[in-house]
């Protein structure tokens, strides 16, 4: 460990470049803070990334949250742990508040959990090279959780945190969602600040994210008459695989190119008999070679950057699956997930201010990342009440892969930019 730390110092001293002069003294002295503490950063990342905290391991996700808990009690948060049904099988999440009438109200989002259940091997914070290291959610995402806490331990140094009204919420279940349910407190809490925040993986230091689509599911059935195969095409009609074909087929010629609009076709199962098992995702089925199947089944899902967008897909794959071939019947449905983060000028606003900040520090322009190059992310949950801005957290590659890294580099600046624009925000 102690050896790890005096690396990420040298590494800090090696990438800080000269700080503009358009910095205010204060902001310097922030600057300069991040950089004294950088070695307990280092420390507390390693140690979060070296436990496993897939969304089921409900252990492991509170085991990070008490971490990251005790680390926001010390710098004078009233922290709480939500707790959600045990219907949902989730850990729940952690809630960091301080209460204060300057500058504006912000909302911090990260989250706790990662892709990587205790099934799957495990792989521990390892470093590289002198720019890189990698573990399980060491950029997706605790990497970003751990970005916030530096930020905020070095605006609490100076004394810069009394009088504000900062909210640090990080999810449990970001990776795979307990549903509505499980959003409520976390819409309601955003719905009384003034800006969202979200810290997941950094595009790079140029790069922030104004817009990211949402996401949903959609499920089609399809039946038919069935009986020997050399009757199909006449009196038993075409069968239930050749007509999902024919939607499948009609829905990628139809859409396929319209910007930002995808639609998945995840699984897809034919057959006399189709049974499939949501709590398992498994889907089985039984036929012969000479039986027109009478059942098929597919599930998808879709994914957009609006509303209007997500309607309007919706509606033309109705009326695709509402011209069936002869003697079929089919019904597609669909449910919502997570909504999208539409590109406004408010967001968009809020990019201006990192572009002049970044300029400031001597970093260069910011600009807006494309809304298609994400999934879709907790921010959205609330992006349709105030501004807000992604992409904010530590930079690196592989994000849900075993080699997910960080860029060692640049983390030590993106801490200082976030920590210089929650003080601008603030006062």
């Amino acid at each position: 460990m102690a050896k790890f730390c005096v690396i990420l110092v040298g590494l800090f001293i090696l990438a800080h470049p000269l700080l503009s002069q358009s910095l205010s003294k204060t902001e310097l002295k922030i600057s300069e803070t991040v950089r004294q503490q950088y070695p307990e950063t280092g420390q507390l990342l390693e140690k979060v990334v070296n436990i496993n905290s897939g969304t089921l391991n409900l252990a492991g996700v509170r085991m990070v949250g008490k971490l990251m808990g005790e680390e926001l009690a010390k710098i004078g948060f009233n922290v709480e742990w939500v707790t959600l049904p045990d219907s949902l099988n989730r850990a729940g999440h952690l809630v960091a508040t301080r209460q204060g009438n300057r500058g504006k109200k912000l909302f911090l989002i990260g989250h706790l959990d990662t892709v990587f259940e205790k099934s799957l091997p495990f792989e521990p914070f390892t470093r590289v090279n002198d720019t890189t290291a990698t573990g399980q959610g060491v950029n997706d995402m605790k990497g970003g959780d751990v970005l916030i806490i530096a930020a905020l331990k070095a605006l609490h140094a100076n004394k810069l945190l009394d009088g504000t009204s900062i909210t640090v919420y990080f999810t449990g279940d970001e990776e795979s969602s307990g549903g509505p349910e499980s959003r409520r407190d976390f819409i309601e809490r955003a719905r009384q600040c003034d800006v969202a925040l979200a810290f997941e993986t950094a595009q790079g230091l140029n790069t922030v994210t104004t817009g990211r689509r949402g996401s949903s599911s959609w499920n089609l059935q399809v039946v038919s008459r069935t009986g020997h195969s050399s009757r199909v095409f006449s009196d038993l009609g075409y069968g239930a695989i050749f007509e999902a074909a024919r939607i499948l087929n009609e829905f990628r010629r139809t859409l396929s190119q319209e910007p930002y609009l995808t639609f998945n076709p995840g699984l897809i199962v034919g057959g006399s008999d189709v049974r499939y098992d949501g709590q398992a995702a498994k889907a089985e089925t039984t036929g012969k070679t000479n039986i027109v199947a009478p059942s098929a089944l597919v599930k998808g899902d879709l994914r957009f950057l609006s509303e209007a967008q997500k309607e309007s897909a919706r509606a033309r794959m109705r009326e695709i699956v509402e011209k069936p071939l002869p003697l079929t019947k089919s019904t597609i449905t669909f449910a919502d997930g997570i909504p999208s983060m539409e590109p406004s000028a408010a967001n968009e606003g809020l990019r201006q201010q990192v572009d002049q900040l970044s300029r400031d520090m001597g970093l260069g322009p910011v600009a807006a990342g494309d809304p298609g190059a994400r999934g879709a992310g907790d921010v959205s949950f609330v992006a349709q009440y105030l501004p807000c801005l992604d992409g904010l957290g530590a930079s690196g590659k592989g994000a849900h892969s075993i080699e997910e890294s960080i860029n060692l580099k640049e983390y030590p600046l993106l801490i200082q930019r976030t920590a210089l624009l929650l003080y601008r925000l603030t006062r």
